[in-house]
């Protein structure tokens, strides 16, 4: 079956997006039917569509195309780039600086912020301390426990990679599945808490899932910054409200039949010395810091290198820790904002936004059509490279319906202007888990066995359906960004 698959990757789907890259490359610039674009233009369009193919297809890791998208850039439409295909004539080049610097970039240090923090979390068991202290007060009542675990997963979620927050959570599930009726639906409702929580959960915090950090990035950079302490209490609420939808939910379709749930999950073991203690107190420290921005007026992508400091000043974050950053991450957000450098350096963006009437069009469609297209592909596609595809484009959209001159200026204005587009679309590639390959956390519930393909599926379309509905009116009605 691996032989059969990597087949078709290679001998079907890579030549179909060679061929389609080349095509878009070489065809000449009047095919494409708009009069102002250039040749350097041109290669981006092309370069945008290898990156999404090359994304949706998975025919190599995603970070090794955000890599290659990067390279490509720096070699063909930079400023830096071969002599022979960069010139003046070609059209605006981007500048190689711009370019290399998406690995660096603000949002890029935020998580890797984040990474450090929910590293040493695991290495010293403030994980397991902190799950422990936080399920014990919802007893052993069925509905109790679940809730527990949404709860829980989806704070944590807000703070650790949802990844590694459902793999962990798994562990401290499995014995309770164990000792459940094997016909008891509530297995079911428990296993799916999982990847539902930690979906919803990173919603919550600009660094609890990389759309997020995406949004915040480009945000920034129209003029419109979202602080930590403002994006949190934004949307916090929204994922409570669905937790609390998620909540009743589980229980409507997998009722428990058991009457009590005993939870197991371990004391944390591992030594408690001046490191331990140093650890909680910059855990703690950074999260206030994150918080408390509008007080001190540090930017919260500083505050990320605080711990990393700290922890390496002191001799608790190693060089054997560095190895468990998931570089793969920073790498795929990376290659997602060269693109967007791409797209608004070389003036494409633009060009292709004055080609569409987007600003005279309906606002509400536009954004209904976006977050659609954003949900859709999420479900197939990683939600960072979906992010990475989308935002950088809508971006320039909402810049363009934020122009006075523009027809649908005033109701862009009403339903929450730039902020409450972007961070929407954001929100539509968090939401979306329909199917095991949608998210890691749903292929890590589907791994316990428990949860068939049509369960997960029902109750990610109804969840799907229920956060785009009330995430659009809680983003442009009900509590829209200042």
């Amino acid at each position: 079956m691996a032989d059969k698959k990597f087949n078709v990757k290679y001998c079907v789907l890579l030549p179909i997006v060679l061929i389609a890259t080349v095509f878009l490359w070489v065809v000449p610039v009047s095919f494409f039917g708009i009069d102002a674009l250039t040749i350097v233009q041109q290669r981006v369009i092309a370069l945008f569509v290898f990156a999404a193919l090359m994304w949706i297809f998975e025919i190599i890791p995603n970070w090794t195309t955000s890599l290659l998208v990067i390279v490509i850039s720096l070699l063909t439409v930079s400023n830096k780039g071969l002599g022979f295909l960069c010139t003046p004539d070609a059209g605006k080049l981007v500048s190689y600086k711009d370019l290399m610097a998406s690995f660096a970039d603000p949002v890029v240090m935020l998580f890797l912020g984040g990474f450090v923090l929910a590293i040493m979390a695991e290495k010293f068991g403030l994980d397991v301390t902190l799950a422990r202290v936080l399920l014990k007060p919802f007893g052993k009542k069925p509905k109790s426990v679940l809730l527990g675990f949404l709860i829980v997963i989806s704070v944590f979620s807000m703070f650790m990679s949802n990844t590694a927050t459902a793999a962990m959570m798994l562990a401290f599930l499995a014995p309770v599945l164990a000792v459940l009726p094997s016909d008891d639906k509530g297995r079911v409702g428990l296993a799916l808490a999982i990847p539902i929580a930690a979906n919803i959960g990173g919603i919550g915090t600009p660094i609890g899932t990389p759309p997020n950090a995406t949004a915040v990035k480009f945000l920034a950079e129209a003029g419109s910054d979202v602080s930590f302490v403002t994006w949190m209490a934004h949307m916090v609420p929204y994922v409570v409200i669905m937790i609390v939808f998620a909540w009743f939910l589980l229980q409507v379709f997998f009722p428990f039949k058991a009457k009590e749930v005993v939870l197991e999950i371990p004391e944390n073991k591992k030594a408690k010395d001046w490191k331990y203690y140093a650890t909680w107190i910059i855990f703690v420290g950074t999260i206030l810091l994150w918080m408390t921005e509008a007080i001190h007026k540090v930017n919260s992508n500083v505050v990320a290198l605080i711990p990393l400091a700290l922890f390496t000043m002191l001799g608790i974050f190693t060089k054997e820790d560095i190895k468990l950053i998931n570089w793969s991450v920073l790498w795929l957000v990376a290659g997602g904002f060269a693109l967007g450098t791409c797209l608004q350096g070389t003036g494409l963006a633009k060009v292709l936004i004055e080609a569409i009437p987007f600003g005279s069009m309906s606002v509400v469609l536009v954004l209904v059509i976006a977050g659609l297209v954003c949900y859709f592909l999420s479900n197939f596609i990683s939600n960072s490279a979906t992010a990475a595809l989308l935002i950088p484009i809508l971006i320039v959209v909402a810049e363009g319906m934020a122009d006075p001159a523009a027809a649908n200026n005033a109701s862009f204005i009403a339903l929450g202007g730039s902020k409450a587009m972007i961070i929407f679309i954001a929100t539509c590639a968090s939401i979306a888990m329909c199917f095991p390959i949608s998210t890691p956390p749903n292929a890590i519930a589907a791994s316990t066995g428990l949860v068939e393909t049509k369960d997960m599926s029902k109750i990610g379309i109804i969840i799907g359906v229920v956060g785009f509905v009330f995430g659009f009116f809680w983003l442009t009605k009900i509590f829209p960004f200042a």
